[in-house]
């Protein structure tokens, strides 16, 4: 079957919405029409000009990407496939530029998953240290089957246990000129507060996550689950950008990626 071009649905539900006045006009009591109407609305309301150009830019950018190498591409066929959540080609590649252009050495990872983050900053940094902290048990096992059958071992130390909980361990390893936190959203605050203290004078930190599927800007949601879920996001986001002692932005690029770096005075 032929795929239907983007911009010619765009035209044909405009001609639909068109054709659906033009009636209401000459038939006012028409109700079924006005449900239909409204209904088509509901279903289409998100597929206008900007939401359509903003798919094909994103599929264009992520089809610049270089292909990663094979044990990479195996790692994120294993996170589709198991569902494992792991960072987005175009909000990973920000996060690995910026690095490079920071020149970060020790980085500090909060939430390990499969250790495909860990690994893309291995092989994009080839002189840096990751310290990267996982609870889950089964996850930490597929970590080290990857991060030693990739031979960058040697770059990666992994700690094993909540990272609410192993501040002990982490800061043996500090000072860090980077901390990535990708872990528990509802906690990406205490996370933050707790290893802020680790970084250098002149560090970032980069949370991923912090757009949530768009889900920061809808003004209602039904689960109560993810409602609760974003409403600690925001509050972290707020939080963030209003904070003493970083100068923050999200990029709004991926899940959106905030990048906080420490204020001048502060050091």
């Amino acid at each position: 079957m032929t795929e239907i071009c983007p911009l010619m649905l765009k035209i044909t539900v405009n001609a639909i919405f068109s054709c659906l006045k033009t009636i209401m006009d000459r038939d006012n009591k028409s109700i079924l029409l006005r449900e239909l109407l409204s209904f088509m609305q509901f279903l289409f309301k998100d597929r206008g000009e900007g939401s359509l150009l903003n798919e094909k830019l994103h599929s264009y950018i992520e089809g610049l990407i270089s292909e990663r190498n094979p044990l990479l591409t195996e790692m994120e066929n294993y996170a589709s496939v198991h569902h494992v959540p792991i960072m987005e080609l175009a909000g990973i590649e920000t996060m690995l530029q910026l690095l490079r252009i920071h020149r970060s050495h020790r980085i500090l990872e909060v939430g390990t998953a499969i250790g495909y983050s860990a690994l893309r900053m291995a092989y994009a940094l080839p002189n840096s240290q990751i310290v990267t902290i996982e609870r889950d048990v089964e996850r930490i096992q597929v970590a080290e089957q990857f991060i030693q059958r990739s031979e960058l071992s040697h770059q990666i130390t992994l700690i094993k246990g909540d990272a609410l909980e192993v501040e002990d361990v982490v800061k043996e390893h500090a000072l860090f000129d980077a901390i990535f936190i990708d872990a528990a959203k509802g906690q990406y605050k205490k996370f933050f507060e707790i290893y802020s203290k680790y970084l250098k004078d002149d560090g970032m930190i980069i949370t991923d996550n912090v757009l949530f599927k768009g889900l920061v800007a809808e003004p209602e949601i039904e689960t109560k689950r993810i409602r609760n879920l974003v409403k600690k996001i925001n509050e972290f986001n707020h939080w963030l950008l209003n904070h003493p002692d970083y100068d923050s932005v999200i990029l709004p690029v991926g899940d959106g990626v905030a990048i906080s770096k420490r204020r001048g005075e502060s050091k």
